[in-house]
């Protein structure tokens, strides 16, 4: 996994630029552990109705509250619920997906009709529907529970489609033969070769989780007492922030979701393109070429007689 990160840092621009971009992501995340305020109580702290200054970075809300420190915990709690998601939803779609493709017959067969009767449930408008019974009552873990339970089915049909191919191959067979069980070649053998696909969805299933959160909180169907940055989108809407003069309020909370959207998506780009396997061989003729190049003897013979 590190190799195949140091490859997209070196061969990836929109990688590298996608990583920057949440590496101020996890600022906030830092600077979350060191507010001056505690998280429920950020209430009537300071000054309303603040703009933009040297005091307040992000200005106020007309409930007292420091926009910039309650950024800091609504990014936090959002991403708490996508990890929550991601966890849940890629766990039990990799087990799934590599135990049924492994396998393979009747299993195999049971198990994609389970699946297929989930990918047909429309997820989104099940959610509303979960929401609007639960009003109020859906908080960060359980809101990224209920995500994560209805996010599995699609990424355990791709894990399935990968392990078809592997089971098929000669390292396969010298495994098995050699009396190697079948969770060590699962693991040892075919979960190496997983592991570039499980990078890029995971990051589709962090813009999937950001993404659900932000449109159920928006509707007012999320705990609206725990700040998301769908609840910031909520009470700034909700106060009429624009109207009123204060666009400092709603402006915080949707740059901080394009630029959450926009780093995964720059890094599902990079990903994309190293796991094409035309650009893939692209890099590696370049890569023997300078090796080529280097271990050139005419080469060392130039370099000896220079001036």
């Amino acid at each position: 996994m590190f190799t195949t990160i140091r490859d997209l840092f070196k061969f990836s621009p929109s990688f590298r630029v996608g990583s920057l971009i949440l590496l101020l992501v996890v600022v906030m995340l830092v600077l979350s552990a060191f507010s001056p305020y505690e998280e429920d109580k950020l209430r009537r702290k300071v000054k309303r109705n603040q703009p933009p200054s040297a005091d307040f970075i992000f200005g106020t809300t007309s409930q007292g509250q420091d926009v910039f420190w309650m950024l800091t915990f609504s990014v936090r709690n959002t991403l708490i619920i996508s990890v929550i998601a991601v966890l849940i939803g890629r766990g039990i779609g990799v087990v799934l997906g590599m135990v049924s493709g492994y396998f393979g017959g009747t299993f195999d067969r049971v198990t994609q009709s389970i699946v297929e009767s989930v990918i047909v449930i429309p997820r989104l408008p099940l959610l509303i529907l979960i929401g609007a019974i639960l009003r109020g009552q859906l908080t960060i873990y359980s809101l990224g529970i209920l995500i994560g339970l209805l996010d599995w089915a699609y990424p355990s049909k791709r894990y399935r489609a990968q392990i078809l191919s592997l089971r098929e191959r000669d390292f396969t067979h010298t495994a098995v033969f050699s009396g190697m069980s079948t969770v060590k070649i699962v693991i040892r053998e075919h979960l190496p070769f997983i592991i570039p696909f499980m990078l890029a969805d995971v990051i589709s299933g962090f813009l999937f989780s950001i993404g659900i959160e932000v449109t159920l909180s928006y509707l007012g169907l999320a705990n609206l007492d725990s700040p998301t940055i769908g609840t910031m989108i909520y009470w700034g809407n909700y106060y009429q922030s624009i109207w009123v003069g204060r666009s400092w309020v709603l402006i915080a909370p949707i740059v901080a979701t394009v630029l959450l959207v926009l780093g995964f998506y720059l890094m599902s780009v990079g990903l994309g393109e190293y796991l094409d396997p035309r650009k893939r061989l692209v890099r590696l003729t370049a890569h023997l070429g300078e090796e080529a190049q280097d271990d050139d003897p005419r080469k060392e013979k130039e370099d000896v007689w220079a001036p």
